[in-house]
């Protein structure tokens, strides 16, 4: 397959695709959808809303011929969407793509890790914010307990995938769970990432001073062992990653608020309903639904999302400022996926 990497105006290049493929989920956190907007009667997308798997194929192919080398799968909860394994399946053969992952809650792994696996997925990051029964059902709006999220971590390490926790760290709610997670991790030789509590969204109340900071953090772990940095493995890689001295397990940080990395962004993102966000903290999309369903050409699906790319320039946690927060209005997390 012949390439044309493309690279934005800050030349960064394209590397990442993130697909979100549906907009619900069965948890509501308070970080990304609080249960007091997004309650029962919330309308969220009617399937035709939805981009269909050959439209995803479609546009993750495109992608790929324009640099992109990895692909993410998120949602809301990606496992919520169904027959998710064919299109992994579909995007696995790919050429060019030689990394695909999920991010999910985890309670649907117990029944979908197999299929994840024998269908092409190579890794699944599984958000888990807290240990603890009672911050853990704060922290997911929905009093699922920790033990459900735990089966579907073993189920996943079961069926050969790769896994890495997410934790969200809020100051006052979550905060005294860094530690207990931690070890957990450590003990069962899955790397761990904290992410700062971050702005997304419009719907979350954020403010700077629920956020603990990666120093904050990184002091925590050390009393469990000494840590030692570890280079990043590729250009634009996220997280900051160590490794405790005592043992090959890592940890991670991102940490867009404290130590912004949005000089090495290479990530694109689509959401649920097919819009092109060239940045999380966006405030509107470029609308690729329309554009396919209008009947676009490969030729023109090429010049469109060249353009869109070539002509990207967003660096919104380096500027952010508490004006901006205030003043911008930002795309939902559960409709952009993280």
């Amino acid at each position: 397959m012949k390439r044309n990497v493309i690279t934005d105006t800050l030349n960064r290049p394209l590397r990442d695709l993130r697909i979100s493929v549906i907009d619900r989920c069965n948890f509501r956190c308070s970080y990304c959808m609080p249960k007091e907007i997004f309650g029962d009667d919330y309308p969220f997308m009617p399937e035709n809303e939805l981009l269909s798997f050959d439209e995803i194929l479609r546009l993750a192919e495109q992608f790929t011929k324009l640099g992109a080398e990895k692909i993410r799968i998120t949602g809301g909860e990606p496992l919520m969407r169904k027959d998710l394994p064919l299109l992994i399946e579909q995007l696995s053969e790919l050429e060019g793509i030689h990394d695909i992952g999920l991010t999910t809650n985890g309670v649907y792994l117990i029944k979908q890790a197999k299929a994840l696996k024998e269908a092409g997925l190579h890794r699944v990051n599984v958000s888990l914010d807290a240990i603890e029964e009672k911050v853990f059902q704060t922290m997911n709006g929905r009093n699922v307990k920790p033990k459900a999220v735990f089966k579907g971590i073993d189920a996943a390490l079961s069926a050969g995938l790769q896994v890495k926790v997410n934790m969200v760290v809020k100051k006052g709610v979550n905060d005294g769970q860094i530690r207990p997670l931690a070890e957990y991790c450590k003990a069962k030789g899955i790397t761990l990432r904290f992410i700062e509590y971050m702005d997304v969204g419009q719907t979350n109340g954020w403010n700077f001073s629920d956020v603990v900071t990666k120093k904050e953090i990184y002091e925590k772990l050390t009393d469990i062992a000494p840590l030692i940095p570890v280079k990043k493995a590729y250009f634009g890689e996220v997280a900051s990653r160590y490794r405790y001295k005592d043992s090959d397990v890592e940890v991670g940080f991102i940490s867009s608020v404290s130590d912004a990395f949005c000089s090495s962004c290479t990530r694109a993102r689509i959401s649920a309903d097919g819009k092109l966000y060239t940045c999380l903290f966006a405030e509107s999309g470029h609308d690729l639904r329309a554009f396919l369903r209008n009947g676009a050409s490969t030729e023109e699906l090429e010049h469109y999302l060249t353009s869109i790319w070539t002509n990207r320039s967003d660096r919104y946690s380096e500027e952010r400022t508490e004006e901006t927060v205030k003043k911008r209005k930002k795309i939902e997390m559960s409709y952009i996926g993280g």
